[in-house]
Protein backbone atom coordinates (compact mmCIF):
# COMPACT_ATOMS: atom_id res chain seq x y z
CA UNK A 1 0.00 0.00 0.00
CA UNK A 2 1.17 3.19 -0.84
CA UNK A 3 1.46 6.72 1.26
CA UNK A 4 1.38 8.59 -1.05
CA UNK A 5 -1.35 11.20 -0.42
CA UNK A 6 -2.15 11.73 -4.15
CA UNK A 7 -2.85 8.31 -4.96
CA UNK A 8 -3.55 6.32 -1.26
CA UNK A 9 -7.14 5.61 -0.37
CA UNK A 10 -6.66 5.71 3.03
CA UNK A 11 -4.95 8.07 6.06
CA UNK A 12 -1.71 7.38 5.75
CA UNK A 13 -1.37 6.21 9.01
CA UNK A 14 0.05 2.77 7.73
CA UNK A 15 3.35 1.69 6.50
CA UNK A 16 3.36 -0.43 3.40
CA UNK A 17 3.36 -3.66 4.06
CA UNK A 18 3.88 -6.86 2.29
CA UNK A 19 1.79 -8.20 -0.63
CA UNK A 20 -1.09 -10.16 0.83
CA UNK A 21 -1.28 -13.82 -0.11
CA UNK A 22 -4.87 -13.34 -2.06
CA UNK A 23 -2.49 -10.71 -4.52
CA UNK A 24 0.75 -13.54 -4.36
CA UNK A 25 -1.83 -15.85 -5.27
CA UNK A 26 -3.27 -14.32 -7.79
CA UNK A 27 -0.04 -13.33 -9.62
CA UNK A 28 1.41 -16.87 -9.55
CA UNK A 29 -1.68 -18.45 -11.20
CA UNK A 30 -2.47 -20.33 -7.91
CA UNK A 31 0.89 -22.82 -8.15
CA UNK A 32 1.33 -22.22 -4.30
CA UNK A 33 -2.24 -22.78 -3.46
CA UNK A 34 -2.06 -23.77 -0.34
CA UNK A 35 0.21 -21.34 0.88
CA UNK A 36 -2.88 -19.15 3.16
CA UNK A 37 -3.70 -21.15 5.46
CA UNK A 38 -0.60 -23.42 5.56
CA UNK A 39 1.02 -20.52 7.27
CA UNK A 40 -1.07 -21.62 10.70
CA UNK A 41 1.75 -23.71 11.12
CA UNK A 42 4.44 -21.52 11.57
CA UNK A 43 2.82 -18.22 11.71
CA UNK A 44 3.06 -18.39 15.34
CA UNK A 45 7.06 -18.90 15.89
CA UNK A 46 7.35 -16.37 13.53
CA UNK A 47 5.08 -13.94 15.38
CA UNK A 48 6.76 -15.13 18.33
CA UNK A 49 10.02 -13.31 16.83
CA UNK A 50 8.58 -10.24 15.54
CA UNK A 51 8.28 -6.69 17.61
CA UNK A 52 4.82 -6.20 15.23
CA UNK A 53 1.59 -7.54 15.53
CA UNK A 54 -0.86 -8.37 13.04
CA UNK A 55 -2.59 -5.67 11.03
CA UNK A 56 -5.26 -5.10 8.15
CA UNK A 57 -3.11 -5.10 5.70
CA UNK A 58 0.56 -6.31 6.99
CA UNK A 59 2.87 -5.19 10.30
CA UNK A 60 1.49 -2.71 12.48
CA UNK A 61 3.22 0.71 12.72
CA UNK A 62 3.71 3.10 15.61
CA UNK A 63 0.58 5.09 16.54
CA UNK A 64 -0.09 8.89 15.84
CA UNK A 65 1.38 9.66 19.58
CA UNK A 66 1.95 7.79 22.55
CA UNK A 67 -1.05 6.38 23.61
CA UNK A 68 -2.31 6.47 27.58
CA UNK A 69 -4.40 3.58 26.69
CA UNK A 70 -4.02 -0.03 25.31
CA UNK A 71 -7.91 -1.43 25.25
CA UNK A 72 -11.41 -0.16 26.36
CA UNK A 73 -14.47 -1.38 27.81
CA UNK A 74 -17.38 0.13 27.14
CA UNK A 75 -20.01 -0.26 29.70
CA UNK A 76 -23.60 0.15 27.75
CA UNK A 77 -26.77 0.93 30.06
CA UNK A 78 -29.33 -0.05 27.58
CA UNK A 79 -32.17 2.51 27.39
CA UNK A 80 -30.85 5.71 28.97
CA UNK A 81 -30.33 6.49 33.05
CA UNK A 82 -32.06 9.27 34.17
CA UNK A 83 -28.95 11.36 35.35
CA UNK A 84 -30.67 13.43 38.24
CA UNK A 85 -30.92 9.45 39.77
CA UNK A 86 -27.08 8.78 38.85
CA UNK A 87 -24.36 11.03 38.78
CA UNK A 88 -25.89 14.67 38.84
CA UNK A 89 -27.73 14.89 42.58
CA UNK A 90 -30.77 17.52 41.81
CA UNK A 91 -31.55 18.91 45.26
CA UNK A 92 -33.77 21.89 43.40
CA UNK A 93 -35.89 19.18 41.77
CA UNK A 94 -36.80 17.36 44.71
CA UNK A 95 -37.63 20.04 46.64
CA UNK A 96 -39.99 20.69 43.68
CA UNK A 97 -41.53 17.54 43.20
CA UNK A 98 -45.01 17.39 42.28
CA UNK A 99 -45.10 20.87 41.24
CA UNK A 100 -45.81 22.25 37.35
CA UNK A 101 -42.39 22.38 35.88
CA UNK A 102 -41.42 25.64 35.02
CA UNK A 103 -39.08 25.48 32.42
CA UNK A 104 -40.43 25.23 28.44
CA UNK A 105 -40.80 21.38 27.13
CA UNK A 106 -38.91 20.40 24.39
CA UNK A 107 -41.25 17.66 22.08
CA UNK A 108 -40.17 14.07 24.25
CA UNK A 109 -40.51 10.93 22.64
CA UNK A 110 -44.11 10.01 23.92
CA UNK A 111 -45.15 13.23 25.23
CA UNK A 112 -47.46 12.38 28.24
CA UNK A 113 -45.17 14.64 30.34
CA UNK A 114 -46.40 16.16 33.95
CA UNK A 115 -45.18 17.74 36.94
CA UNK A 116 -41.35 18.12 38.39
CA UNK A 117 -39.96 13.96 39.74
CA UNK A 118 -38.06 14.25 41.70
CA UNK A 119 -35.45 11.35 42.36
CA UNK A 120 -36.31 8.35 44.86
CA UNK A 121 -32.52 8.21 46.23
CA UNK A 122 -30.44 10.14 48.18
CA UNK A 123 -26.94 10.60 47.13
CA UNK A 124 -23.65 10.51 49.17
CA UNK A 125 -20.52 11.21 48.27
CA UNK A 126 -17.56 9.04 47.28
CA UNK A 127 -14.17 8.35 47.76
CA UNK A 128 -11.76 11.16 48.66
CA UNK A 129 -12.49 13.53 45.95
CA UNK A 130 -16.21 13.31 47.30
CA UNK A 131 -17.93 13.13 44.21
CA UNK A 132 -21.92 12.38 44.85
CA UNK A 133 -23.24 9.34 43.95
CA UNK A 134 -26.27 7.82 44.19
CA UNK A 135 -27.43 5.03 46.17
CA UNK A 136 -27.81 3.27 43.32
CA UNK A 137 -24.94 2.74 43.14
CA UNK A 138 -23.08 1.86 46.16
CA UNK A 139 -20.20 -0.23 44.80
CA UNK A 140 -19.16 2.26 42.39
CA UNK A 141 -19.54 5.06 44.49
CA UNK A 142 -16.62 3.10 46.64
CA UNK A 143 -13.92 4.44 43.27
CA UNK A 144 -15.28 7.51 42.77
CA UNK A 145 -11.96 9.01 42.87
CA UNK A 146 -11.31 6.71 40.02
CA UNK A 147 -14.26 8.51 37.71
CA UNK A 148 -14.53 11.38 35.75
CA UNK A 149 -18.48 12.30 35.63
CA UNK A 150 -19.79 13.71 32.64
CA UNK A 151 -22.83 15.78 33.40
CA UNK A 152 -23.03 17.66 29.82
CA UNK A 153 -23.00 15.15 27.68
CA UNK A 154 -25.62 15.96 24.82
CA UNK A 155 -26.95 14.14 21.18
CA UNK A 156 -29.32 14.96 18.45
CA UNK A 157 -31.33 12.06 19.23
CA UNK A 158 -34.39 11.23 21.20
CA UNK A 159 -34.89 8.23 20.01
CA UNK A 160 -33.32 4.80 20.75
CA UNK A 161 -32.87 3.42 17.50
CA UNK A 162 -30.87 6.40 16.22
CA UNK A 163 -29.12 7.90 19.56
CA UNK A 164 -28.15 3.68 19.73
CA UNK A 165 -26.43 4.34 15.83
CA UNK A 166 -24.84 7.85 16.87
CA UNK A 167 -23.48 6.53 20.06
CA UNK A 168 -22.12 3.48 18.34
CA UNK A 169 -21.17 4.53 15.40
CA UNK A 170 -20.93 8.43 15.26
CA UNK A 171 -23.90 8.40 12.46
CA UNK A 172 -27.79 8.36 13.55
CA UNK A 173 -28.07 6.00 10.51
CA UNK A 174 -27.60 2.23 10.22
CA UNK A 175 -24.43 1.41 7.81
CA UNK A 176 -21.26 3.03 9.42
CA UNK A 177 -18.63 1.52 11.49
CA UNK A 178 -19.08 1.16 15.08
CA UNK A 179 -16.48 2.89 17.32
CA UNK A 180 -14.59 -0.58 18.23
CA UNK A 181 -14.36 -1.49 14.52
CA UNK A 182 -12.87 1.93 14.01
CA UNK A 183 -10.17 1.22 17.02
CA UNK A 184 -9.02 -2.06 15.55
CA UNK A 185 -8.93 -0.95 11.85
CA UNK A 186 -6.35 2.09 13.56
CA UNK A 187 -5.01 -0.28 15.73
CA UNK A 188 -4.89 -3.69 15.23
CA UNK A 189 -5.43 -6.88 17.23
CA UNK A 190 -2.83 -7.44 20.05
CA UNK A 191 -3.84 -11.11 20.08
CA UNK A 192 -3.63 -13.17 17.33
CA UNK A 193 -5.86 -15.71 18.22
CA UNK A 194 -8.70 -13.68 19.69
CA UNK A 195 -10.90 -11.06 17.95
CA UNK A 196 -9.76 -7.30 18.38
CA UNK A 197 -13.29 -6.12 19.40
CA UNK A 198 -15.51 -8.59 21.73
CA UNK A 199 -19.28 -7.65 22.68
CA UNK A 200 -20.16 -9.55 25.85
CA UNK A 201 -24.00 -10.01 25.00
CA UNK A 202 -25.90 -9.99 28.51
CA UNK A 203 -29.27 -10.32 27.17
CA UNK A 204 -30.22 -7.49 25.49
CA UNK A 205 -29.71 -6.03 21.91
CA UNK A 206 -29.35 -2.99 21.79
CA UNK A 207 -32.45 -0.84 19.58
CA UNK A 208 -30.93 -0.90 16.00
CA UNK A 209 -29.36 -4.40 16.32
CA UNK A 210 -26.26 -5.71 15.15
CA UNK A 211 -25.34 -3.27 13.17
CA UNK A 212 -24.43 -1.09 15.99
CA UNK A 213 -21.30 -3.03 16.21
CA UNK A 214 -21.13 -3.83 12.72
CA UNK A 215 -17.85 -3.34 10.46
CA UNK A 216 -19.67 -1.42 7.45
CA UNK A 217 -17.17 -0.60 4.93
CA UNK A 218 -14.18 -1.33 7.17
CA UNK A 219 -12.67 -5.05 6.59
CA UNK A 220 -14.87 -7.77 7.87
CA UNK A 221 -11.94 -8.60 10.81
CA UNK A 222 -12.65 -5.40 12.26
CA UNK A 223 -16.57 -6.26 13.43
CA UNK A 224 -17.50 -7.12 16.78
CA UNK A 225 -17.46 -10.77 17.60
CA UNK A 226 -20.35 -11.76 19.85
CA UNK A 227 -20.08 -13.84 23.17
CA UNK A 228 -22.27 -15.17 25.48
CA UNK A 229 -21.17 -14.50 29.37
CA UNK A 230 -22.25 -18.33 30.04
CA UNK A 231 -19.80 -21.59 29.92
CA UNK A 232 -20.42 -21.98 25.81
CA UNK A 233 -19.73 -17.98 25.08
CA UNK A 234 -19.87 -19.20 21.32
CA UNK A 235 -21.89 -21.61 20.17
CA UNK A 236 -19.97 -24.77 18.23
CA UNK A 237 -16.65 -23.33 19.69
CA UNK A 238 -15.13 -26.34 20.61
CA UNK A 239 -13.31 -28.39 17.84
CA UNK A 240 -14.96 -31.38 17.09
CA UNK A 241 -12.61 -32.42 14.00
CA UNK A 242 -8.61 -32.90 14.83
CA UNK A 243 -6.60 -30.18 13.87
CA UNK A 244 -5.41 -31.78 10.72
CA UNK A 245 -8.67 -32.33 9.50
CA UNK A 246 -9.46 -28.98 10.27
CA UNK A 247 -6.51 -27.69 8.37
CA UNK A 248 -7.48 -30.08 5.34
CA UNK A 249 -11.23 -28.50 5.49
CA UNK A 250 -9.73 -24.93 5.43
CA UNK A 251 -7.13 -25.95 2.16
CA UNK A 252 -10.05 -26.11 0.66
CA UNK A 253 -12.15 -23.01 1.43
CA UNK A 254 -9.27 -21.29 0.87
CA UNK A 255 -8.88 -22.69 -3.10
CA UNK A 256 -12.75 -22.53 -3.20
CA UNK A 257 -12.31 -19.02 -2.13
CA UNK A 258 -9.70 -18.20 -4.89
CA UNK A 259 -12.50 -19.37 -7.79
CA UNK A 260 -14.72 -16.34 -6.55
CA UNK A 261 -13.81 -13.46 -9.24
CA UNK A 262 -16.64 -11.71 -8.30
CA UNK A 263 -15.59 -10.50 -4.95
CA UNK A 264 -12.66 -7.96 -4.48
CA UNK A 265 -8.88 -8.87 -2.88
CA UNK A 266 -10.34 -7.45 0.35
CA UNK A 267 -12.99 -9.29 0.58
CA UNK A 268 -11.20 -12.78 -0.27
CA UNK A 269 -8.42 -11.83 2.43
CA UNK A 270 -10.46 -10.62 5.03
CA UNK A 271 -12.61 -14.29 4.16
CA UNK A 272 -9.19 -15.93 4.98
CA UNK A 273 -8.30 -14.24 7.75
CA UNK A 274 -11.64 -14.52 9.62
CA UNK A 275 -11.39 -18.20 8.44
CA UNK A 276 -8.03 -18.44 10.21
CA UNK A 277 -9.20 -16.73 13.34
CA UNK A 278 -11.48 -18.82 13.89
CA UNK A 279 -9.95 -21.86 13.40
CA UNK A 280 -7.56 -20.35 16.23
CA UNK A 281 -10.48 -19.51 18.96
CA UNK A 282 -11.20 -23.33 19.16
CA UNK A 283 -8.70 -23.14 21.46
CA UNK A 284 -8.14 -19.79 22.87
CA UNK A 285 -11.87 -18.86 23.64
CA UNK A 286 -12.59 -21.43 25.42
CA UNK A 287 -8.95 -20.53 27.49
CA UNK A 288 -9.83 -16.74 27.95
CA UNK A 289 -13.46 -16.75 29.13
CA UNK A 290 -12.92 -19.99 31.51
CA UNK A 291 -13.19 -18.79 34.90
CA UNK A 292 -12.21 -22.01 36.32
CA UNK A 293 -8.39 -20.54 37.77
CA UNK A 294 -10.00 -17.21 39.54
CA UNK A 295 -10.19 -17.49 43.05
CA UNK A 296 -13.34 -17.29 45.33
CA UNK A 297 -12.89 -14.17 46.74
CA UNK A 298 -12.33 -13.06 43.20
CA UNK A 299 -15.55 -14.73 42.47
CA UNK A 300 -17.62 -13.25 45.18
CA UNK A 301 -16.06 -10.16 44.43
CA UNK A 302 -18.11 -9.91 40.90
CA UNK A 303 -20.93 -11.02 42.56
CA UNK A 304 -21.16 -14.66 41.12
CA UNK A 305 -22.55 -16.08 44.09
CA UNK A 306 -25.60 -13.28 43.99
CA UNK A 307 -28.76 -14.33 44.75
CA UNK A 308 -29.96 -12.03 41.66
CA UNK A 309 -29.54 -14.20 38.80
CA UNK A 310 -28.78 -10.47 36.64
CA UNK A 311 -26.33 -9.71 39.10
CA UNK A 312 -24.75 -13.38 38.22
CA UNK A 313 -24.90 -12.35 34.34
CA UNK A 314 -23.22 -8.98 34.45
CA UNK A 315 -20.47 -10.01 36.69
CA UNK A 316 -19.88 -12.57 34.43
CA UNK A 317 -19.28 -10.04 31.87
CA UNK A 318 -17.48 -7.65 33.99
CA UNK A 319 -14.86 -10.34 34.88
CA UNK A 320 -14.57 -11.87 31.19
CA UNK A 321 -14.24 -8.21 29.97
CA UNK A 322 -10.69 -7.64 32.50
CA UNK A 323 -9.68 -11.64 31.31
CA UNK A 324 -9.84 -9.83 27.71
CA UNK A 325 -8.17 -7.27 28.05
CA UNK A 326 -5.52 -8.96 29.74
CA UNK A 327 -5.39 -11.16 26.53
CA UNK A 328 -4.50 -7.83 24.70
CA UNK A 329 -8.33 -7.51 23.35
CA UNK A 330 -8.47 -3.95 21.90
CA UNK A 331 -12.62 -3.03 22.73
CA UNK A 332 -14.95 -4.81 24.53
CA UNK A 333 -18.52 -3.92 25.11
CA UNK A 334 -20.48 -5.16 27.76
CA UNK A 335 -24.29 -4.76 27.44
CA UNK A 336 -26.90 -5.34 30.58
CA UNK A 337 -29.18 -8.24 31.20
CA UNK A 338 -32.94 -8.72 30.78
CA UNK A 339 -33.73 -7.85 34.50
CA UNK A 340 -37.79 -7.89 33.51
CA UNK A 341 -38.80 -4.24 32.94
CA UNK A 342 -37.48 -2.41 29.78
CA UNK A 343 -33.71 -2.01 30.00
CA UNK A 344 -33.05 1.34 31.91
CA UNK A 345 -35.99 2.71 30.03
CA UNK A 346 -38.22 3.75 32.73
CA UNK A 347 -41.38 5.97 31.46
CA UNK A 348 -42.93 4.07 34.51
CA UNK A 349 -41.99 2.35 37.36
CA UNK A 350 -38.91 4.56 37.92
CA UNK A 351 -37.92 3.49 40.88
CA UNK A 352 -38.48 -0.56 40.33
CA UNK A 353 -36.76 0.19 37.32
CA UNK A 354 -33.73 1.67 38.18
CA UNK A 355 -33.04 -0.50 40.98
CA UNK A 356 -33.33 -3.97 39.25
CA UNK A 357 -31.08 -2.66 36.45
CA UNK A 358 -28.67 -0.90 39.24
CA UNK A 359 -28.72 -4.40 41.15
CA UNK A 360 -27.66 -6.35 38.36
CA UNK A 361 -24.77 -4.04 37.56
CA UNK A 362 -23.39 -1.99 40.19
CA UNK A 363 -21.29 -4.48 42.25
CA UNK A 364 -19.87 -6.34 38.84
CA UNK A 365 -18.80 -2.65 37.96
CA UNK A 366 -17.65 -1.46 41.05
CA UNK A 367 -15.38 -5.10 40.80
CA UNK A 368 -14.30 -4.88 37.75
CA UNK A 369 -12.41 -1.10 38.44
CA UNK A 370 -11.01 -2.47 41.77
CA UNK A 371 -9.61 -5.23 39.96
CA UNK A 372 -8.32 -3.97 37.56
CA UNK A 373 -6.75 -1.20 39.25
CA UNK A 374 -5.00 -3.91 41.68
CA UNK A 375 -3.69 -5.99 38.64
CA UNK A 376 -2.69 -2.92 37.70
CA UNK A 377 -4.23 -2.25 34.54
CA UNK A 378 -6.46 0.28 34.98
CA UNK A 379 -3.67 2.87 33.98
CA UNK A 380 -3.77 1.35 30.52
CA UNK A 381 -7.66 0.39 30.06
CA UNK A 382 -10.23 3.28 29.73
CA UNK A 383 -13.30 2.23 31.00
CA UNK A 384 -16.41 4.08 29.59
CA UNK A 385 -20.11 3.93 31.34
CA UNK A 386 -23.03 5.31 29.74
CA UNK A 387 -26.40 5.51 27.66
CA UNK A 388 -27.56 6.54 24.11
CA UNK A 389 -29.24 9.72 26.06
CA UNK A 390 -30.51 10.72 29.14
CA UNK A 391 -34.09 11.32 31.05
CA UNK A 392 -36.44 13.84 31.92
CA UNK A 393 -36.64 15.80 35.11
CA UNK A 394 -40.53 16.03 34.68
CA UNK A 395 -42.86 13.05 34.54
CA UNK A 396 -43.98 10.86 32.42
CA UNK A 397 -47.89 9.40 33.52
CA UNK A 398 -47.23 9.32 37.45
CA UNK A 399 -44.25 7.58 38.00
CA UNK A 400 -41.53 7.00 34.69
CA UNK A 401 -39.04 9.65 32.89
CA UNK A 402 -39.40 9.97 28.99
CA UNK A 403 -36.06 10.41 26.89
CA UNK A 404 -34.09 13.29 27.25
CA UNK A 405 -31.20 14.30 24.62
CA UNK A 406 -30.19 18.12 25.92
CA UNK A 407 -28.08 16.67 29.34
CA UNK A 408 -27.20 13.73 30.35
CA UNK A 409 -24.35 12.11 32.55
CA UNK A 410 -21.60 9.65 31.14
CA UNK A 411 -18.67 9.03 33.36
CA UNK A 412 -14.95 7.67 32.04
CA UNK A 413 -11.85 5.89 34.29
CA UNK A 414 -8.46 4.83 33.70
CA UNK A 415 -6.12 5.00 30.44
CA UNK A 416 -5.09 8.38 30.83
CA UNK A 417 -8.21 9.83 32.29
CA UNK A 418 -7.78 12.62 35.34
CA UNK A 419 -10.34 10.78 37.92
CA UNK A 420 -11.51 11.77 40.87
CA UNK A 421 -13.81 14.70 39.58
CA UNK A 422 -16.67 16.14 37.67
CA UNK A 423 -16.46 17.82 34.22
CA UNK A 424 -19.83 20.27 32.91
CA UNK A 425 -23.03 20.83 34.39
CA UNK A 426 -27.05 21.10 33.69
CA UNK A 427 -29.35 23.57 34.78
CA UNK A 428 -30.61 22.97 38.67
CA UNK A 429 -33.32 20.90 37.45
CA UNK A 430 -31.07 18.45 34.89
CA UNK A 431 -33.02 18.96 31.99
CA UNK A 432 -30.08 20.96 29.54
CA UNK A 433 -26.44 21.30 29.74
CA UNK A 434 -25.79 24.61 30.38
CA UNK A 435 -22.00 24.45 30.95
CA UNK A 436 -19.28 22.99 29.17
CA UNK A 437 -21.94 20.85 26.44
CA UNK A 438 -20.05 18.02 25.34
CA UNK A 439 -20.91 15.64 21.95
CA UNK A 440 -20.98 11.92 21.18
CA UNK A 441 -18.06 12.76 18.66
CA UNK A 442 -15.57 14.68 21.12
CA UNK A 443 -16.34 11.68 23.45
CA UNK A 444 -14.89 9.29 20.05
CA UNK A 445 -12.39 11.97 19.16
CA UNK A 446 -11.17 11.53 23.28
CA UNK A 447 -11.06 7.61 23.08
CA UNK A 448 -8.90 7.26 20.03
CA UNK A 449 -6.60 10.19 21.11
CA UNK A 450 -6.00 8.27 24.53
CA UNK A 451 -5.64 5.40 22.12
CA UNK A 452 -2.61 6.99 20.14
CA UNK A 453 -5.00 7.84 17.00
CA UNK A 454 -5.57 11.25 15.67
CA UNK A 455 -9.51 11.07 14.83
CA UNK A 456 -9.01 13.51 11.84
CA UNK A 457 -6.57 11.04 10.16
CA UNK A 458 -8.14 7.32 10.42
CA UNK A 459 -10.10 7.34 7.88
CA UNK A 460 -11.54 4.71 5.24
CA UNK A 461 -11.92 6.33 1.18
CA UNK A 462 -15.26 5.08 0.71
CA UNK A 463 -18.81 6.07 -1.38
CA UNK A 464 -16.15 9.23 -2.84
CA UNK A 465 -14.51 10.86 0.21
CA UNK A 466 -12.88 9.83 3.42
CA UNK A 467 -14.71 8.80 6.29
CA UNK A 468 -14.01 8.48 9.43
CA UNK A 469 -15.88 7.90 13.12
CA UNK A 470 -16.00 11.56 13.90
CA UNK A 471 -16.72 12.71 10.67
CA UNK A 472 -16.36 16.34 10.06
CA UNK A 473 -16.81 16.92 14.13
CA UNK A 474 -15.19 16.28 17.10
CA UNK A 475 -12.48 17.39 19.65
CA UNK A 476 -10.37 16.24 21.86
CA UNK A 477 -11.63 17.00 25.74
CA UNK A 478 -7.80 17.35 27.02
CA UNK A 479 -9.43 18.53 30.56
CA UNK A 480 -10.26 14.84 30.74
CA UNK A 481 -6.54 13.98 30.72
CA UNK A 482 -4.57 13.53 33.26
Amino acid sequence: MTTDPQTSHHCGRFIAGPTSRRQMLRQVAGGFGLAAFAALLHEDSVAAASPYRIARDGMLPEPHHAPKANSVIFLYMDGGPGQMDTFDPKPVLTDHHGQPFPMKKEVTQFDSNGNCLGTPWKFSPGGTCGTPVSDLFPHVREMADELLVVRSMTSPFNEHTNANYFLHTGLGLAGRPSMGAWATYGLGSENRNLPGFVVLDGGLTPPGGLQCFGNSFLPATNQGSVLRPAEEVLANVRPRDSVDQQRRKLTLVEALDRRNRGASDDQIESAIRNQELAFRMQFSVPEATSIDGETESTRRMYGLDAEYEQTKIFGRECLLARRLVERGVRFIECTCPQVGGDRWDQHGKLKEGHENNARAVDQPIGALLKDLKQRGLLETTLVIWGAEFGRTPFSQGSDGRDHNQYGFSMWLAGGGIAGGRTYGATDEYGYKAVDQPVEIHDLHATMLHLLGIDHERLTKRFGGRDMRLTDVHGKVMHDWIA
